[in-house]
């Protein structure tokens, strides 16, 4: 047996004509939707993937300003720009590449981003939407973790969900946004004893640990749908949490890396910014 794979990037093509279409609508309305990208140094992957979001941007119609700061930028300098680009209408979401130099409180700038604008959905007050299911933006890979089964034709409602990784972009955000769809979860970790015993009994697993290859094939429970969050870097490229080879010989799904969760992240950002519009302007 080989598994069907989640294809990350038939899914994010479907979801970016989606916003497409939804900004068609938007701009007959007089409203075109904007957003900004601050960039603080000369990190090699974040200029790639600040790039990357604007050709993408580009490609469904949203406008984009790009902010590549040098990175000896004080830190009252980016927190002004924020400012800013919270109080200009035109501006519907405001995105801050990570990392950040080590002379600037990251903690401090994210959370000066009004929620509403927050595409990346880590500001508190969305945080706490989370928790209390309100109308909140929140974080992009966790929805994208969601999407992926969801939009695969996967029934999450009363299997038992087994997450690995307790991270605060992904693991702790994904229990919650996962809730709403009315599994079992359990959460697995680093301090974990036996975690294999645990994982076994999954009939969806979520790996978001950032291990290369640290699920193999015996922790997976015969049939059992396996989506990878992780992405490592390693010699000769990029593998994921799951030893993605091994497991698709016993999961009846799962996810490649790359080429899945990934994928999707873009355009749920796109999907955040949206929604963040609508609230804006009470649409």
């Amino acid at each position: 047996m080989s598994a069907n794979l989640l294809d990350g990037k038939a899914i994010a093509k479907e979801i970016r004509e989606e916003v497409k279409a939804e900004v068609l609508i938007l701009k007959e309305q007089g409203i075109e939707p904007k957003m900004a990208v601050i960039l603080c140094g000369d990190d090699p992957a974040s200029v790639f993937y600040a790039q990357s979001k604007e050709k993408a941007a580009a490609k469904v119609g949203i406008g984009f300003e790009f902010y590549n700061l040098p990175g000896n930028t004080p830190e009252e300098e980016l927190l002004t720009i924020v400012d800013k680009l919270n109080k200009d209408d035109s501006i519907h979401g405001v995105m801050i590449e990570l990392p950040l130099p080590s002379h600037i409180n990251k903690e401090k700038v994210m959370e000066s981003v009004l929620p509403e604008k927050d595409v990346d959905g880590i500001h508190p007050k969305n945080r706490g939407y989370i928790l209390s299911d309100g109308p909140g933006l929140f974080p992009a890979t966790p929805q994208s973790c969601i999407e992926l089964m969801l939009r695969s034709g996967v029934e999450i409602k009363g299997k038992h969900a087994v997450i690995v990784g307790r991270g605060e972009t992904v693991g702790k955000p994904l229990v919650f946004l996962l809730l709403k769809h009315n599994p079992t979860i359990t959460i697995c970790h680093s301090k974990t004893t036996d975690l294999a015993s645990f994982v076994r009994q999954g009939d969806i697993v979520i790996a978001a640990v950032g291990r290369p290859k640290m699920i193999t094939k015996d922790m997976i429970k015969p049939g059992a749908i396996v989506v990878d969050a992780g992405i490592n870097e390693i010699q000769g490229g990029y593998c994921g949490d799951v030893d993605f080879d091994e497991v698709k010989e016993i999961a009846s799904m799962i996810s490649p890396v790359p080429g899945g969760v990934g994928s999707l992240t873009t355009a749920i950002i796109f999907k955040n910014l949206l929604k963040g519009l609508k609230m804006q302007k009470g649409l």
